[in-house]
């Protein structure tokens, strides 16, 4: 019912894991999601046979009919509940909490979210690049004949919010040189080496205002989460991570019909996720936001309350998003940074927020955290979702 307060559902989330990331040449999409489904399974202490429940995503790089049932049959299991979830960039936040429904539901125990493809090695970065575009991102009418490539659409994004508000492509490169500082600390990022403003701000232009820098990764890549019950979680390895909120918003489907580029989904699916939680912004201690391109985490500080709206670039500038800053943001390098292997990439995000909540992170480990926020962006910043996590 509209207004009613809203109640997150009993599940925890009790294992993570990833494949490697970067170019893998070794491993198709398949291999990909066994070796981060296994690493998750292992790490809850869990294996396939305890799996009877599944949720998956498209993949870019083969035409599987379904999914599911594709990545069922190649793990060799038979889950009493799956599906194909895809709500683009925001999937890997969204299954954490379609799995979470299911499982306090009664549906299933163990939910397996599993995602990733080789999308680099399958093919060039370009050709990456223009498949994603082919993807019906833009309006088959109005853009697309065109010719927009993704990042020219979140160009429109950049360009506005620098006319509104003054934010500069110094600010926007603040933003990749922190998510390359977090990458330099991640064993497993496909990018490590130290990045200056000065790199970014030289690199080549993809669309103005955005450069490559600005950009997130090609990368093959795959990554794992088991959720169950507080109750199996309590007997199994590691330690869990609860859902204490979660929201979804809405506000597009092609940005050339929206009239306010700069505000988006975000405010509707953080203000539901708070809600839920029972929390507010200042009580986030780390924020795993996506980060597809370098405006986009600007954006989302705003739109989630972590700042006012069109002070994001100040706040990145001034404040910072470092592990030494107030709010620490994207702590694994995220998508400009770790690695981005198409809708698994916020994934990673959930990954570093379930570690983070562990106590797991090491050098980029963020001192005392028992709150995590991680949202999720898809298409042309139109779908958003946002979660809210906890210590147990």
């Amino acid at each position: 019912m509209k207004g009613a307060t809203l109640a997150p559902p009993a599940a925890v989330i009790s294992g993570v894991g990833e494949s490697p990331v970067g170019r893998v040449e070794h491993l198709d999409a398949l291999g990909l999601q066994r070796a981060a489904a296994l690493a998750a399974l292992d790490d809850a202490g869990l294996t396939l046979a305890d799996v009877d429940g599944l949720l998956t995503t498209p993949i870019r790089v083969e035409n599987w009919a379904m999914p599911c049932g594709r990545v069922a049959e190649a793990l060799g299991i038979h889950p009493g509940y799956l599906a194909t979830l895809d709500v683009a960039g925001a999937s890997g936040v969204g299954m954490i909490h379609h799995a979470a429904m299911a499982v306090a539901t009664g549906q299933c125990q163990t939910v397996l979210c599993v995602a990733g493809q080789n999308l680099l090695s399958f093919s060039s970065r370009g050709s990456a690049v223009q498949k994603m575009a082919d993807a019906g991102w833009a309006h088959p009418d109005l853009e697309a004949p065109f010719g927009p490539l993704i990042p020219t659409l979140y160009a429109l994004v950049a360009q506005r919010h620098m006319h509104e508000y003054g934010t500069t492509p110094e600010q926007l490169a603040q933003v990749a040189v922190t998510m390359r500082e977090h990458a330099g600390l991640n064993p497993i990022a496909q990018k490590r080496e130290p990045l200056t403003i000065a790199e970014v701000m030289n690199s080549r232009m993809i669309t103005s205002p955005l450069r490559l820098l600005d950009c997130a990764l090609v990368s093959d890549g795959a990554a794992a989460i088991v959720v169950t019950s507080p109750e199996r979680a309590r007997d199994l390895r590691s330690r869990g991570v609860r859902l204490l909120g979660q929201g979804y918003g809405h506000s597009h489907t092609y940005i050339g019909d929206y009239q306010n580029v700069t505000t988006t989904g975000a405010v509707q699916s953080g203000r539901v996720a708070f809600g839920m939680a029972g929390l507010r912004p200042g009580d986030i201690d780390v924020a795993q936001l996506y980060d597809c391109f370098t405006i986009t985490v600007i954006v989302e500080l705003e739109d989630l309350g972590f700042c006012a709206k069109g002070e994001g670039g100040p706040y990145v500038e001034q404040q910072g998003i470092s592990l030494s800053s107030k709010l620490p943001v994207t702590t694994h390098g995220g998508l400009l940074s770790a690695g981005h292997p198409g809708l698994a990439g916020g994934m990673f995000h959930v990954i570093e927020a379930v570690r983070q909540l562990r106590h797991e992170c090491g050098e980029r480990q963020v001192r005392d955290a028992e709150v995590a926020l991680v949202h999720g962006n898809g298409g042309i910043i139109g779908l958003h979702s946002t979660a809210i996590l906890a210590r147990v």
